[in-house]
């Protein structure tokens, strides 16, 4: 009994310590929970809130954090709370609204607006370790190895600078004038658009820097539009913000540069414009304009918040998609910080040591406080996987988001319509991005493709892209002053104009041009002699000519001096020399064959025929009889098998298949002769000791050639002809006087002066083939191009 009874109590004192202890647990839990769980989660917010962006980001944001408190599975409870400061377009009342939000136990900073501040905001948030996140400040040089809490959650400039780089390539362009802010985000953006060029083989050709927005004054503008328009480039990318942006426009339009040659490039500024502030003026002074909007995917949760957004904004302004990326950001932080708690970080802040001292007077930075759990918060930010309005959300291990693309606008009288995408994945394509993501990446130039451009000035037809300047001098075109051969090239007299036939053909390629090519002729010669045609191109590689037109032959010496065009006619150099006419006499039917070839003919005839009667004679009743009888018939069959008149007839087997023989032998001989003496007495028999170029070596007589023509190096310099055999003859009739009174041997010159000049003259023949191969061709240094 006693004993029971110490049983019992042992047990109800263990009992109630046990439940002691459970209780305890239970209210140390729920106070644990409570300190980790704060009531209020303060992230802070830096704008300009009187821009296009920064109103719509502010609508979004407070979008965003209604949502998220009326959402119990986010922060378990905890409310979001977001502390907005308005710069005013004031970088200083930025930054100092920024440490403002570190004195009241910020978690994180949504913005800035700017990369000028982000760039002084991102060293504030590495010293406090307080994550700034901004969709708008999208300088690509804010590296995260230098500013590792600062994070782009919009796509920045190094993707869309790509993107225009895509479309200068497309469509074929090489030079651009880049119009930008003189701020750190317009000024990078370009140089990242210039590095991109060159990957591409293009280039910027003029950087036209305007006052940093808003503080652009028409004047300036002006002034760097007038400057433009004296250049050659007529493509034009405008990276700035709003106010500048529309200003560049406007004064474009006065002074006639929206017109049809201009090409009008306009970053990501003006689709939000277009977007959320659309006007009458604006779509007027734009009209033709390509411009790049971020792409969104189409998803019932962007469709849902788009029917929202009126009622959101009463209607002060349109959404546009950096809306949609402030809406994201905001949900962003909020995932982050849940996953934070659970994690179980403690939201708490610390004194900065380094700062402590300076503590007291009107700039208290000792009240600057270090968020502990920044870097752990930074990660989970890093390492987000959601979907929001913008699609899937994720970065890469560069920080870059995943698959960045963006919309391709043209902009029209009423609006603007879509002409295309691009994408980091496939670049330029007409199928939106999402679907080419299910599919290998493709970056092939024939799968690059937009629609249609209207263009400024309402054409559709593609751009040049360049003209030559108003204030560019026109091609100086050098051309031979020729005193032979004119109807190639010549003056006409008394006068600067030239004519002939290679000015028709340089004429016929400058109209196929679709633009002026301004030009100026200039004789090259003193209009007593033929000009020397290495002096005219030496003319143009010292720039003394532009170009040079006429007949001029590409041969290797020239061609490392200037640029030739594609030959426009093929020829070479041949050698013309006297000749003189062969008589017939009354034997020439003998003349097909020789002497001995006449012997053997007649050899086989009698060999032939006594073959056939040895054959034959013993069967064959016609090859028998007196002797006398029987040599005639030899004779006569022998020759009458000539002719296939022969009438006796073979008997034997043998005798038979001879006669097969001799008479196809026969035929042949027949074929032959008659082929030769026809070709002898239709053809005019024309004979001269020079054979070809070969002859012309070996022998020691003078050779011609035209004065200012090639030949003469040629001869002197490949073929070691002694320059003394060398005679400059400066005309055709120069030519038919040496080569009648044996001044010369023969002449070597091009083909076309030698058809030219036998044209006149039939007492001289081309003798043997070409023995060079050139053309003619129109002559530029390498500075300039001739169509």
């Amino acid at each position: 009994m006693y004993e029971g009874r110490v049983r019992f109590i042992i047990y109800s004192i263990t009992m109630n310590l046990v439940l002691c202890v459970s209780i305890f647990v239970v209210c140390i839990r729920a106070l644990s929970e409570g300190a980790l769980r704060p009531d209020i989660v303060q992230v802070g917010a830096v704008f300009t809130f009187n821009t296009i962006n920064g109103k719509v980001a502010r609508i979004a944001m407070k979008a965003a954090e209604d949502d998220v408190n009326s959402d119990p599975s986010i922060l378990g409870g905890s409310k979001l709370s977001i502390l907005i400061h308005d710069s005013n377009f004031n970088e200083f009342l930025g930054i100092m609204g920024a440490l403002k939000f570190l004195e009241t136990d910020t978690v994180a900073i949504i913005g800035p607006q700017t990369a000028v501040m982000a760039h002084v905001l991102s060293h504030v948030a590495n010293e406090f370790h307080v994550p700034l996140l901004s969709f708008t400040a999208l300088d690509p040089t804010l590296s995260p190895l230098q500013f590792p809490y600062f994070v782009q959650t919009a796509p920045n400039d190094q993707f869309q600078m790509t993107a225009i780089a895509d479309m200068i390539n497309y469509f074929g362009w090489g030079m651009i004038v880049a119009v930008f802010s003189d701020d750190d985000q317009s000024r990078n953006g370009i140089t990242a658009l210039a590095d991109q060029l060159a990957e591409r083989r293009c280039k910027i050709s003029y950087k036209a820097v305007l006052p940093p927005d808003p503080t652009a004054k028409p004047s300036e503008v002006k002034d760097q539009l007038v400057r433009i328009q004296m250049m050659e480039a007529r493509v034009i990318v405008v990276h700035t913000f709003d106010r500048a942006g529309i200003l560049v426009f406007d004064e474009a339009q006065k002074l006639g540069m929206m017109e049809s040659g201009y090409v009008w490039i306009a970053t990501t500024w003006l689709s939000t414009i277009l977007d959320s502030a659309p006007s009458s003026k604006t779509a007027n002074s734009t009209i033709g304009v390509l411009t790049l909007r971020p792409h969104t995917p189409d998803s019932e949760r962007k469709r849902a918040f788009m029917a929202r957004w009126n009622k959101l904004s009463n209607g002060s302004i349109g959404l546009n998609p950096y809306g949609l990326y402030a809406y994201d950001t905001v949900w962003m932080i909020a995932h982050a910080v849940n996953l934070f708690l659970d994690q179980g970080g403690n939201i708490s802040f610390s004194n900065n040591t380094r700062l402590s001292r300076m503590r007291g007077g009107a700039l208290n930075l000792g009240a600057l406080s270090i968020f502990d759990g920044g870097n752990q918060l930074l990660n989970n930010i890093l390492q987000i996987n959601m979907t929001g309005l913008t699609g899937p959300i994720r970065f890469y291990r560069d920080r870059s988001p995943l698959h960045p693309s963006y919309d391709i606008l043209n902009v029209y009288e009423t609006g603007y319509r879509q002409i295309g995408y691009w994408s980091n994945y496939s670049g330029l394509s007409v199928v939106i991005p999402e679907t080419l993501y299910t599919k290998p990446p493709n970056r092939s130039s024939s799968s690059q493709i937009l629609d249609t451009v209207v263009w400024p000035g309402g054409t559709t037809k593609k751009p040049r892209g360049w003209v030559f300047p108003e204030n560019g001098r026109p091609l100086r075109v050098g051309v031979p002053n020729r005193v032979s051969y004119q109807e190639l090239v010549s003056r006409v007299n008394g006068t600067d104009k030239v004519q002939g036939y290679c000015i028709d053909v340089f004429l016929a390629a400058i109209n196929l041009i679709p633009y002026a090519v301004p030009y100026r002729f200039i004789p090259f010669g003193d209009g007593h002699k033929n000009p020397s045609y290495y002096e005219l191109v030496n003319m143009v590689s010292l720039n003394v000519f532009d170009a040079a037109v006429g007949d001029i032959a590409i041969v290797t010496n020239r061609t490392k001096l200037v640029d030739f065009t594609q030959p426009y006619i093929e020829s070479g150099l041949v050698v013309v020399a006297p000749v003189r006419k062969l008589n017939l006499s009354a034997w020439e039917f003998l003349k097909p064959f020789t002497p001995l070839m006449w012997g053997v003919i007649a050899a086989f005839f009698l060999t032939v025929g006594i073959v056939v009667w040895i054959l034959e004679h013993r069967i064959n009743d016609e090859f028998q009889g007196p002797l006398r009888k029987q040599i005639v018939t030899i004779l006569w069959f022998s020759l009458s098998t000539m002719f296939f008149a022969h009438r006796e007839n073979t008997m034997s087997t043998l005798g038979r298949i001879v006669l097969l023989i001799w008479l196809f032998l026969v035929l042949v001989i027949n074929s032959s002769y008659i082929a030769s003496l026809t070709s002898m007495l239709t053809v005019q028999q024309l004979s001269s000791p020079i054979t070809g170029i070969d002859t012309l070596v070996t022998s020691n007589k003078p050779i011609g050639f035209q004065v200012g023509s090639f030949a003469e190096n040629y001869l002197s310099e490949e073929l070691n002809i002694p320059k003394s055999r060398l005679v400059a003859l400066g005309s055709p009739e120069e030519y038919a006087v040496a080569l009648e009174r044996g001044t010369v041997a023969a002449v070597v010159d091009e083909r076309l002066y030698i058809e030219l000049f036998l044209s006149d003259n039939c007492k001289f023949s081309i003798r043997g083939q070409e023995f060079t191969k050139s053309g003619w061709g129109f002559v530029s240094s390498s500075h300039h191009v001739v169509s």
